[in-house]
């Protein structure tokens, strides 16, 4: 039984992965190729970019993506530990609030260091 589950696995995996190859194949064998000026040019949502391509941007915006990610991704972890927590006690009840502590300590020093700070 268990054999049949990872040939069937196996199996899918081969056929998504042949089914991918062989699109870029009729991509690369059907697509037109005509390139001209035109097509080659940049453009910005139809129009033609007005200054170069490297603009500065605040490093607050970068800060606080990160931030954001940080938090989205450690809040992930609190739904499966939710879903057996009655399997697991009182010291996973202690773990987790250390665990939550630690994140209130970060954002607190983020707040502190005016990293969530928009403007």
């Amino acid at each position: 039984m268990h054999l049949d589950s990872l040939l069937a696995i196996g199996l899918a995996g081969c056929v998504g992965v042949a089914f991918v190859l062989v699109v870029y194949a009729l991509v690369a064998i059907l697509a037109p190729k005509r390139p001209n000026a035109l097509k080659n040019a940049t453009y910005e949502c139809g129009h033609e970019p007005i200054g170069g391509p490297w603009v500065p941007y605040r490093i607050q915006y970068y800060a606080f993506a990160i931030i954001f990610l940080i938090f989205d991704i450690e809040t992930a972890f609190l739904y499966p530990w939710a879903i057996v927590y009655r399997k697991l006690g009182a010291f996973a009840l202690a773990e987790m609030a250390v665990f939550i502590v630690v994140l209130v300590i970060g954002l607190v020093y983020a707040w502190k260091k005016g990293a969530l700070k928009w403007a």
